[in-house]
């Protein structure tokens, strides 16, 4: 009897040790792992469970600090990046993206080999050689009865035959929520989940990446990253302001329109049917304003700080109720008893909705600034030597709101491409209550030219334009004028003086 116990364990033990030593999917790609009823309740459609075994002979496990890393690619590391378009709101679809980074002078070409850059010098320079792997030459793929064997994922699934897919020579295994997917592709692999079954909060998605190697496969990279799934609506607002000097400091100009633009998150166009309204309180005690516009524009009158309410609310695909049991009819005493059951309600057909909503707060500062700036006067600066190749004007410059502590200047060609020169000077006159000066600038000769002029404090820029017209300068006026007359004026009194002496000479 005790033998027939021993002879029964040792088949227990042999029966169990293929169980205890294959690796599962979650062994490979994390050390982590997720209960039945996490893996239940967010099953994503398409994906399999990590506890799946692990083809280990045709795609090899190496743990982080195994030395076959370091030959796993030929001339350098490959380095997976992965990037997504979280944070995605339930329901939506997140997509995720992983492009392979190739070492230096490598890339990938259209055939799916990978092949030197022509011109491109590495540490080691040129390389004699056109193809760092050139997969199309490597036997494997043919159609033979033996050539199928390692045409499988790692779960043993088949590769899909698609046209293309004997150029597809890269294995990537996605990896979340307790549940994989495989996929062939090149350079560049994407998946999207529907996010209707996940758990609310961050996530974390993994991506194993393996190369052809004959008839095996050899793992090349490694990336996780950390994505969102939100109830929420992602919400952010930007604004704007004339005369804002910094749009980032949250600081506006009072008794100037603000612009308020909402940018909802949505690359997945989820929103796209859904009736969306926009509720905003701008805390100035102006009240609550509703509209189904994402822009809109608030002036604050006041001076101080106020805090911005935005609510956003979207009417989105959701769950459908419970259907509610029908109050049971009166019967007579003779109906059958199973006439007193009670009936379901019917569902309507339309499909339901569910209201989700979006927030964001801001705290505003408003204060005071320029508001205005206008050239109402522009002159010819005479002088009494004029340089033909440098005017000057005076321009009279009057604006609105407080005291500027800079004006600048940015003189540019008639069609304000071309900058020719810009100059600030500060403002340093006591104006009072009245916003008036006067800006003198140098030209470069007669012409046409743009003139940007800017009023400036710490809060506030305000900016006007105009043509100016260079009159062109005769080189005799005024100097030569003044010469000219000298001149004149010489040859005159020599004429008098011959005269006299004529005269003088005819009397004696």
């Amino acid at each position: 009897m005790e033998c027939l116990y021993c002879f029964l364990g040792f088949l227990l033990l042999a029966a169990r040790l293929p169980l205890d030593t294959a690796k599962q999917f979650h062994d490979v790609l994390s050390n982590e792992r997720t209960s039945d009823y996490m893996r239940e309740h967010n099953q994503l459609a398409g994906w399999s469970s990590d506890e799946n075994e692990w083809n280990e002979k045709l795609y090899p496990v190496w743990k982080k600090e195994d030395p076959r890393w370091k030959n796993s690619w030929k001339g350098g590391h490959v380095q997976a990046i992965l990037t997504s378009d979280s944070p995605a709101l339930v329901g939506s679809t997140i997509t995720f993206v992983v492009d392979l980074v190739f070492p230096r002078c490598q890339k990938e070409d259209v055939s799916g080999n990978i092949v030197y850059e022509k011109n491109c010098r590495n540490d080691t320079g040129p390389s004699p050689d056109l193809y760092v792997y050139n997969w199309s030459e490597e036997g494997g793929w043919g159609n033979g009865p033996n050539e199928h064997h390692h045409h499988v994922f790692p779960d043993g699934k088949p590769f899909p035959h698609h046209p293309e897919w004997k150029r597809w020579n890269f294995v990537y295994v996605f990896h979340t929520l307790g549940q994989y997917l495989q996929k062939l592709g090149r350079g560049s692999a994407r998946v999207s989940i529907n996010t209707a079954n996940v758990t609310l909060g961050p996530q974390l998605m993994e991506v194993i990446v393996y190369r052809r190697h004959r008839h095996v496969y050899i793992p090349i990279a490694k990336v996780k990253d950390v994505y969102v799934v939100t109830d929420h609506v992602p919400v952010f607002v930007t604004m704007y302001q004339k005369n804002d000097r910094n749009l980032s400091d949250e600081t506006f100009l009072r008794d100037l329109p603000i612009m308020f633009n909402v940018l909802i998150h949505d690359p997945s166009h989820f929103l796209n049917e859904s009736a969306i309204y926009y509720k905003w309180n701008f805390g100035d005690n102006t009240g609550l304003f509703v509209s189904n516009n994402p822009t809109l524009n608030h002036t604050y009158v006041l001076n101080g700080t106020f805090s911005l309410n935005l609510t956003v609310q979207a009417a989105v695909p959701g769950p459908c109720p419970s259907p509610s049991p029908k109050p049971p009819e009166p019967t007579s005493p003779l109906s059958p008893a199973g006439d007193n059951a009670l009936e379901l309600r019917a569902t309507p057909d339309e499909a339901c909705h569910i209201n989700r909503y979006g927030y964001f707060r801001a705290t505003i500062t408003i204060v005071d600034g320029i508001l205005e700036v206008s050239i109402i006067q522009m002159t010819d600066v005479l002088r009494p030597e004029p340089q033909p190749d440098r005017s000057l004007m005076d321009f009279v410059v009057t604006c609105q709101g407080i005291t500027p502590t800079e004006v600048c200047t940015i003189v540019s060609d008639p069609t304000c491409q071309i900058t020719y020169h810009t100059v600030c000077d500060p403002v340093d006159v006591d104006m009072g209550d009245t916003c008036l000066l006067t800006v003198r600038r140098a030209f470069g000769g007669s012409g046409t030219y743009c003139m940007n002029l800017t009023l400036g404090d710490n809060t506030s820029l305000a900016l006007t334009s105009t043509l100016v017209s260079v009159p062109t300068r005769d080189p005799a006026s005024p100097s030569r004028m003044a010469n000219g007359a000298m001149v004149s004026v010489g040859c005159l009194a020599i004429f008098v003086t011959v005269i006299t002496l004529f005269v003088y000479n005819l009397d004696t």
